[in-house]
């Protein structure tokens, strides 16, 4: 005899267990890329050889432009400012460099990391992070070879920022951190709108020219209050200040710290959202 509260006679039906949230599947891919780790470092340095392949002096020709275009605005702009040359120089060396080759190019660089890597999302089964990383690695190479100017600068000056710059070590790890997070939000969106490049690329002209990067916070005496309205001043401030032997202030590390956070929180959330249809945006 079949029970009365069988499934067959009640036309009830189990539920079918609950799929996979879009967040849960986001940061699973997030872990799993970051497995592959050795992968994505190799596919950065990858694509610098092949950006290079033909040259004699393959990336230090990035490294001999920089010092040429250090070397010539350090002059001028040191009469022009009437700045100690000795004085301005450096700033100005590590300034370009974390700006140029490091927050710049990263933001301009993650704006194509999907698309960039069409053939490979549509034809291997990865974790969409390990673009993201592979971006942050051909980032960090190129970043390297760069901050030999800066070095050398010191150097030919006599200077050495002391014990100040092991704490830099914390403020280049949060920028990590907000490289993987940029990579995956601006990857996202312009693989979506493809309009956001170009208009990222002139927003990141005009916020060079308004973040003390040429120019030193203290020019603009006691108005400097309102730099820190600008998150790129406080980003830059945490890893610039140990190199030049000084200590970032408080205000910057908050700062820094509070939109690293909307930075992850929100790629997180763009990322788990699009994660399932970046195959076929590209």
């Amino acid at each position: 005899m079949v029970s009365s509260g069988s499934s067959e006679h009640t036309g009830f039906t189990a539920p079918a267990p609950r799929t996979r949230s879009h967040v849960a599947t986001a940061c699973k891919d997030i872990a799993d890329g970051f497995r592959l780790w050795r992968l994505a470092a190799t596919l950065g340095w990858l694509d610098i050889r092949l950006q290079f392949s033909g040259s004699t002096l393959g990336p230090f020709w990035l490294t001999l432009t920089t010092a040429v275009m250090i070397g010539s605005m350090g002059l001028i702009y040191s009469q022009l400012f009437h700045l100690v040359l000795k004085d301005y120089l450096p700033y100005l060396s590590i300034s370009i460099i974390l700006w140029q080759t490091g927050l710049s190019a990263l933001i301009l660089e993650s704006c194509s990391t999907f698309t960039r890597a069409t053939e490979t999302l549509r034809s291997v089964n990865m974790p969409y992070t390990v673009q993201a990383l592979r971006t942050m690695m051909r980032c960090g190479i190129v970043f390297s070879y760069n901050l030999v100017v800066p070095v050398a600068v010191f150097l030919i000056f006599g200077i050495s920022p002391g014990t100040e710059v092991v704490l830099a070590l914390p403020a280049l790890l949060l920028w990590l951190v907000d490289s993987v997070a940029l990579c995956l939000l601006l990857g996202c969106a312009c693989a979506r709108f493809r309009d956001i490049p170009p208009i990222v690329g002139s927003v990141m002209q005009i916020i060079f020219y308004i973040t003390p990067i040429i120019w030193e916070p203290k020019q603009v005496g006691a108005h400097a209050w309102w730099l820190y309205f600008n998150p790129f001043y406080s980003l830059l401030e945490i890893v610039r200040r140990p190199f030049l032997g000084q200590s970032p202030t408080e205000t910057s590390w908050l700062i820094a710290g509070g939109i690293s956070a909307v930075f992850c929180l929100l790629a997180l959330f763009v990322f788990s959202r699009s994660r399932s249809k970046l195959a076929f945006w590209v």
